[in-house]
C-alpha cells in the first residue's frame, strides 16, 4: 500500500465563511489555522498547499478571556534607533481589528514560503458584508 500525496494540480480549494461575534479570540485562529493548511482534509499533504480559503466576518466583535484586554500588547521595530513600538490590545481593536485576527493566525502557520502562501488565503473583514460574494462561501460554525 503507497502513501497519497497530493499535487498541486489535484487540490481542491473551498471558500469558507466564519462570523467572529462573540467568538474568542486564540480558540478562533486554533480552528482557522488548520483549514487554511488543509489538515481537516484527508488529502493533506505537509509540502503542498491543500488548504481552503476562509473569510472572516464580523472581525470587531471579537472577545479575549481574562485581564488579556487590558494587557495584552502588539509589538513592531521600525528600522531606526529606539524605533520599538508597543500598540495595546484596545488600541488595535478601535483602529485595526482585522490585524488582531491576522496576527493570531499568522502565528499558527508554518514559519516559511508555503506558510506565507497559506496566510494570503485568509480575508478578514470588519463589518458582515465582504467582496467574496462571487465565489459563494459556505458558512461554517466553529462553536
Amino acid at each position: 500500500m503507497k502513501s497519497f500525496m497530493a499535487k498541486k494540480d489535484q487540490v481542491e480549494q473551498k471558500w469558507l465563511l466564519v462570523d467572529a461575534e462573540g467568538a474568542i479570540l486564540g480558540r478562533m485562529a486554533a480552528k482557522i489555522a488548520p483549514m487554511l493548511m488543509g489538515k481537516n482534509k484527508p488529502t493533506y499533504t505537509p509540502h503542498v498547499d491543500t488548504g481552503d480559503y476562509v473569510v472572516v466576518v464580523n472581525a470587531e466583535k471579537i472577545r479575549v478571556t481574562g485581564k488579556k484586554a487590558d494587557t495584552k500588547e502588539y509589538d513592531y521595530y521600525t528600522h531606526h534607533p529606539g524605533g520599538h513600538k508597543y500598540v495595546s490590545f484596545a488600541d488595535m481593536m478601535k483602529r485595526k481589528p482585522e490585524r488582531v485576527i491576522e496576527l493570531a493566525v499568522k502565528r499558527m502557520l508554518p514559519k516559511n514560503r508555503l506558510g506565507r502562501k497559506m496566510f494570503k488565503k485568509l480575508k478578514v473583514y470588519r463589518g458582515s458584508e465582504h467582496e467574496h460574494q462571487a465565489q459563494r462561501p459556505e458558512k461554517i460554525e466553529l462553536f
